[in-house]
């Protein structure tokens, strides 16, 4: 043990005078040579003295890191330093805030189970940083295809607005417009699929031929609509998409997926089925995923699938047709009719498959 550690600091102190000599020569102040010359003497060490799999592995990866050093470089300055604080928040909220959470609902009713809430709000949270930081590094090298897919992730709804109001100056076609939000809706109809898998597997059952289907036929449409004449050569970013991760945005969503938990769960007790349509179908013009959420909390406490699966249906359609009503109230008719075709095709299928499915 004695040799081992005295060849290793001979090693490190022989190693950094010279990489110091050689960056005072160089005037170079970076320290990714020092750093991966440390590596390369510990994972050597680690081969010999531990796992060489292990080492040979972690090798490669350290490589491949090395490789991709200017784009890394690239990215990290694309993301400012609120940006940074949002993924730090995820970290503290996953592993500071959520083990001191009681497990189970905190109220004689067993309408509030924080810790499962704040489970989700970290889930939803970190997809939605994820596709905002992955729109904010490719920047303006994207068009508005894939900014669409990006963006969808953080907020579909976001983008389509976003998009009426670029069609409304000038900016892209309405075809272009038709064909974006329609990836954006189709990316917004995946996340409902991942959410509903989170929650509750029989409810991701029923769910996922339906949506499958509706989300190819998104896809196919605004495939369509790309492959024609019209589509611009756009490639501006979604000014209207915000970082969704600071701390407001964190406790607005984690408040209002509470809300919604309590209200899906009052309307199911008190007025059935009936009122449990009537609030997917007014708060999914807010936001589908909390629905979901909100919904497939209420099939694990006992709720019958099929009644979830018909609320988060009235939830999907009533989104979409908030969306389109936007659309038109923003002048773009052409807009509107493009992606409302898409929208009823998608909607269709959908129907289609949950039928066959059922009497399958």
């Amino acid at each position: 043990g004695g040799v081992a550690i005295a060849l290793t600091l001979s090693f490190c102190l022989a190693f950094m005078a010279f990489q110091l000599r050689e960056a005072t020569v160089e005037s170079d102040n970076s320290a990714t040579s020092a750093i991966a010359g440390l590596v390369v003497f510990g994972l050597g060490a680690y081969a010999v003295a531990g796992d060489p799999l292990l080492a040979a592995s972690a090798g490669v990866a350290a490589t491949t890191i090395l490789a991709f050093k200017q784009s890394l470089h690239a990215w990290l300055r694309a993301i400012t330093w609120s940006e940074a604080r949002s993924a730090l928040l995820i970290l503290v909220a996953t592993f500071i805030v959520l083990p001191f959470l009681p497990e189970g609902a905190v109220d004689a009713w067993g309408l509030i189970d924080l810790r499962a809430l704040w489970m989700m709000t970290i889930a939803i949270a970190t997809a939605s940083f994820g596709g905002y930081v992955a729109l904010r590094v490719l920047g303006d090298r994207m068009g508005v295809a894939v900014g669409a897919l990006v963006g969808g992730l953080v907020s579909s709804t976001a983008v389509t607005l976003d998009l009426a109001r670029r069609v409304q100056f000038g900016e892209v076609t309405a075809t272009t417009a038709g064909a974006g939000a329609s990836l954006a809706a189709c990316v917004s109809v995946g996340r409902v699929m991942v959410i509903s898998a989170l929650v509750s597997f029989d409810l991701f059952a029923r769910l996922w031929p339906s949506l499958l289907a509706a989300a190819v036929t998104l896809s196919a449409g605004a495939g369509i609509l790309a492959l024609s004449r019209s589509v611009s050569k756009s490639h501006s970013t979604f000014a209207s998409v915000r970082n969704p991760l600071d701390l407001i945005s964190v406790a607005r969503f984690a408040g209002m997926l509470g809300l919604l938990t309590v209200l899906a769960n009052i309307a199911s007790r008190t007025l059935g089925q009936r009122g449990l349509n009537a609030f997917a179908a007014s708060a999914g013009l807010v936001d589908v995923d909390a629905v979901t959420l909100a919904i497939g909390r209420l099939v694990t406490d006992g709720l019958p699938t099929a009644h979830a699966v018909e609320a988060i249906g009235l939830a999907l359609i009533c989104n979409q047709l908030f969306k389109l009503a936007a659309i038109a109230i923003s002048g773009s008719a052409a807009f509107a009719w493009r992606f409302g075709s898409v929208v009823l095709a998608a909607a269709g299928a959908a129907s289609i498959t949950l039928i066959l499915v059922a009497g399958a």
